[in-house]
């Protein structure tokens, strides 16, 4: 079973501001199911359409993870007949100490919040944290993007 090693952070906006940093991709999100335990999301990125199936572990930086290409144009067809309460953000990669750190910088009911992750062949992978890193939120469910979907950052 293929799994998903991954860490959270939040990120300090001064120093994300002020950091050099690539060119983003817009991603548009949506879960067609959304349950404890079990998700089931559709992405439309610039380019490409994903289809994602997790699961849960009692380990919340692990999960398993099925993921699939599929054309833009039915990713969006699927986010738009069959999600509700979309995530739109920019993601950014960066290269950081051998390790690449995505951020996504969310917008509309999200705006204001600033997530880092970072993907592991291991949970035990050593890896430097950049200084513009604030805290760990890896064990905090309302920082996924599930729970945002159902919560966002603006009711809290």
């Amino acid at each position: 079973m293929p799994l998903e090693i991954e860490r959270k952070y939040l990120v300090k906006h001064d120093l994300w501001e002020a950091l050099a940093k690539p060119q983003g991709e817009y991603y548009r999100q949506g879960y067609i199911v959304n349950e404890i335990g079990k998700t089931v999301r559709v992405r439309a990125t610039e380019n490409q359409g994903y289809i994602t199936i997790k699961g849960k572990t009692d380990n919340p930086a692990i999960k398993p993870e099925y993921e699939y290409k599929i054309p833009k144009a039915e990713a969006i067809e699927l986010l738009d007949g069959f999600t509700k309460n979309n995530i739109e953000k920019i993601r950014y990669k960066i290269d950081y100490q051998g390790h690449t750190w995505e951020i996504d910088v969310f917008h509309g009911d999200n705006e204001g919040l600033i997530v880092a992750e970072i993907e592991l062949k291991s949970i035990d992978t050593e890896y430097e944290i950049p200084v513009w890193i604030d805290r760990e939120v890896t064990h905090e469910d309302k920082y996924f993007n599930a729970s945002l979907s159902k919560n966002p950052f603006k009711n809290w």
